[in-house]
């Protein structure tokens, strides 16, 4: 069996919905399904789930089943950036991780873990994976989250140097992920889930400004990447005996604010307009102007499946999830 941690959310769902497509695995997910009408519990309810485990049992069900278990596939965690509880961050992003980590080194069991792209804070060091404790320590994330990241990067890679690794291991530095399933994560949704509801409830689609010489409003650049994407890469990772490290999972090319939004615009054929309004005091100190996956890495393992274009992407969104009566994949 697999076990996908944070299973019901964002990214875990659609890992946890792949690996349940293939006939002969069984896939058990850890979280917490929360209330309607946002419970996470839609996310997988289409889905050959095997099982269910609260976050609190977790370990316990690991040692009981410990036989079964083909590999833990970790995407549990408090991924908002504005989180202000940084103590609740580490217990959960750090301390937690590090268990798993111990747990999978002891029983030689696979591991996977969500890692982010935030830890290369505004990309002043650049978007290689490089997996040096001495690269990972120069990286400088622009908030608690992508530093608790960063803080578990640099443990896994400094354990694995001393021989205390699972038997194989990834840390997936996730960029700028959209896709279906994410409505349950209300201000952390993409860009384009909030623009579509903006749209649908006849309100004008809002673009910050730029605060930074050189670059125009709406040219902030990202590495957006489709969710499904995300999943085939760590579906592969799964199944295949490849020692990958930290390694970048994104489109591997720079987009802009503009190309998303008229992508938008032209899936749903809607004429094109957007107000520009600032970026907000409390995060345009944070605020990232470009990202770019360098995926040298990746490539270099013998992945070799083509990322979805940014245009196809958005018009599936909209075509198959956001335009209908039941959004969840």
């Amino acid at each position: 069996m697999f076990i996908v941690t944070g299973g019901a959310g964002f990214i875990g769902s659609r890992i946890a919905a792949r690996l349940a497509a293939h006939d002969e695995t069984r896939v058990v997910v850890a979280d917490r399904l929360r209330q309607a009408p946002l419970g996470k519990w839609r996310n997988i309810a289409k889905h050959a789930i095997a099982d269910i485990v609260a976050p609190d049992d977790l370990f316990g069900f690991l040692e009981l089943h410990w036989r079964q278990v083909r590999a833990v596939i970790h995407m549990g965690a408090i991924s908002s950036t504005t989180q202000s509880d940084v103590d609740a961050i580490i217990e959960v992003n750090l301390r937690l991780s590090q268990k798993l980590w111990v747990w999978c080194a002891a029983r030689q069991k696979p591991l996977i873990y969500a890692s982010s792209a935030a830890t290369y804070g505004d990309g002043g060091q650049g978007f290689g994976d490089d997996n040096s404790a001495a690269a990972i320590t120069a990286l400088r994330p622009l908030n608690a989250y992508g530093w608790s990241k960063r803080l578990f990067d640099l443990y896994a890679v400094r354990e694995a140097a001393a021989g205390r690794a699972p038997p194989r291991w990834a840390g997936l530095r996730f960029f700028n992920v959209y896709g279906p399933n994410e409505y349950h994560k209300g201000a952390q949704q993409s860009v384009v889930a909030h623009m579509y509801r903006a749209l649908s409830a006849g309100e004008p689609v809002r673009l910050f400004k730029s605060h930074r010489d050189g670059i125009a409003d709406g040219e902030q650049e990202r590495d957006f990447v489709h969710v499904d994407d995300c999943a085939a890469v760590a579906d592969w990772l799964a199944r295949n005996d490849v020692q990958a490290g930290i390694v970048n999972v994104g489109a591997g090319q720079a987009r802009t604010f503009l190309d998303l939004s008229k992508a938008l615009f032209a899936a749903l054929e809607r004429p094109y307009a957007v107000d520009f309004v600032d970026t907000p005091e409390a995060i345009r100190d944070k605020y990232q102007y470009f990202t770019q996956a360098d995926l040298t890495r990746l490539r270099s393992l013998g992945y070799d499946r083509p990322a979805t274009p940014l245009e196809a992407g958005v018009a599936r969104y909209v075509r198959d999830h956001l335009n209908t009566n039941d959004p969840y994949a």
